[in-house]
């Protein structure tokens, strides 16, 4: 055992006893009910079998106090892991039924508008990025946030994590500068009102966190060797942590992360996993869909031309760049684009379940589609409805079935209506004004109706990119001009 291990001290057993204790004192002392976060990865799994072993060996009569295992599921998560979690769950379940233990377990989904589809294919955020990290927060911190908010409202909680200075250089700061300024184990949570949180393992070593696992059981039932061969052929040995706050790493570097994430050069886990076992060879496609959403492979390949010059709400930034030229920033994705990464994404969803006999497998979930349906058609008056037809190009039928539209909006008519409009902008203020006047017709109110036609308008002011950017060079008042720079020439900006 070597010299920095967190057991050289006491060894490993009356070290681990000690901690039991500590956990036994701080579960009796109150009646606040325990939430652990659980990832299915190493970290997370020393914790929950503490908690679960301290359980164990109290009295039957004093086993009162709830302890909340949750796992958020941000539904792009790396497919093997994302079974593990799901079988590990089901383990807990039994078990803690059969002991009678008051451990529930609950898999936490992100709400239907903050999904990671829902919102790159449906509004159209370009993929993550350093100056664009808007999963993170929407994925992983929310749905854990919001469960223990409701747990707080009629008391306060302890949130157990498994952080570990040893993780990181940067987390092992942030855990110390928060044990300075105060000097307990628990520590308030930065964010979350009424809430302690309580770090067991943080000057537990990777070594110590493996020997643990090694020399004791898993109590539920499951196999801490299946766990070490998870984790084996991957070049780094950090977790995706239960994400709470801003400060958490992103979960792209580590073991156990989203399979879409582009926030690193290259998803190492998901290569490894692939490359060590033919029968993981499947998630192939994931792979390369990945790489294909990563524009940062081809710096000089910006993905300005997929985006759309405006922003969301319609609105054209400008920022100068370094050579006094003026340019628009770039938005959302076009609607070309978006409808070209969904056909590619149910393609891959297709051939993937094609050539494997076992399970099928879901990229994308159908209440997504309807979703990403309704935004396209409703919010953006995209009234073509290219959801079901696309997905009747690549699977030969469509699970979601098209919105009743008025005559007026049929293909034909759209046809003509586009072929006669002298520009793609043009056509798109055409298009929605009928939009809004057609939804203003069925819902029988004429309320709030100049207001919409007014934004609508406005939305279209400019013909295309180019009219735009000769508007921005002539702005007498520079500070319609976004102090921006661009961060890697192609990453995003920052203000």
């Amino acid at each position: 055992m070597s010299s920095n291990s967190y057991f050289a001290e006491k060894g490993l057993k009356q070290t681990i006893a000690n901690l039991n204790q500590e956990l036994k004192d701080y579960y009796l002392a109150d009646k606040k009910p325990w939430v652990i976060g659980y990832s299915g990865g190493k970290d997370s799994t020393v914790i929950l079998q503490l908690v679960w072993n301290m359980i164990m060996s109290l009295k039957p009569a004093d086993r009162k106090k709830n302890v909340y295992v949750i796992t958020t599921d941000t539904l792009v998560e790396n497919p093997e892991v994302a079974k593990w979690v799901e079988m590990s769950h089901a383990a807990m379940k039994k078990s803690a039924q059969e002991n009678q233990l008051p451990i529930k377990p609950k898999i936490l989904l992100p709400a239907m508008n903050k999904r990671f589809w829902v919102n790159l294919l449906g509004r159209g955020y370009p993929a993550p990025r350093r100056g664009f990290r808007w999963c993170t927060q929407r994925l992983k911190i929310s749905p854990t946030n919001d469960f223990i908010n409701k747990l707080t409202e009629k008391q306060e909680v302890m949130l157990l994590l498994g952080t570990r200075r040893a993780e990181s250089l940067a987390r092992g700061n942030s855990m110390k500068k928060r044990e300075d300024k105060l000097k307990t184990k628990l520590k308030p949570h930065s964010d979350i009102p009424s809430t302690s949180v309580y770090s067991p393992i943080e000057f537990w070593t990777n070594d110590d966190v493996w020997i643990y696992l090694n020399q004791f059981e898993n109590p539920w039932g499951f196999s801490n060797k299946m766990l070490m061969n998870l984790y084996q052929g991957a070049t780094q040995d950090n977790e995706c942590p239960v994400v709470v706050d801003t400060t958490t790493p992103s979960c792209g570097s580590s073991r156990f992360g989203c399979w879409v994430c582009t926030l690193v050069d290259k998803d190492k886990s998901l290569t490894a996993m692939i490359n060590n076992d033919e029968d993981k060879e499947w998630m192939m496609p994931l792979l390369k869909f990945r790489d294909h959403l990563d524009f940062r492979t081809k710096p000089e390949e910006r993905d300005w031309n997929m985006r759309d010059f405006k922003r969301m709400s319609g609105k054209v930034s400008f920022f100068k760049t370094d050579d006094e030229s003026v340019k628009a920033v770039p938005g959302p994705y076009t609607q070309e684009t978006r409808a070209y990464l969904l056909k590619e994404l149910l393609t891959v969803e297709k051939n993937i379940n094609k050539n494997n006999d076992k399970t099928k497998f879901e990229i994308i979930g159908r209440d997504e589609l309807r979703e990403i349906q309704r935004i396209w058609v409703k919010d953006k008056h995209e009234v073509e409805d290219l959801v079901p037809s696309i997905m009747q190009e690549v699977y030969g039928e469509s699970e979601v079935k098209p919105l009743p539209a008025s005559k007026l909006l049929q293909k034909k008519y759209l046809g003509l209506l586009k072929d006669s409009s002298e520009s793609d902008e043009l056509y798109g203020l055409a298009r929605s004004l009928l939009a809004v006047e057609l939804n203003k017709k069925s819902s029988g109110t004429r309320q709030n109706h100049l207001k919409e036609v007014k934004k609508t308008f406005e939305k279209f002011i400019f013909d295309n990119r180019e009219e735009a950017e000769e508007h921005g060079k002539n702005l007498k008042d520079k500070k319609d001009l976004l102090q921006v720079k661009i961060i890697d020439d192609y990453e995003g900006f920052e203000t």
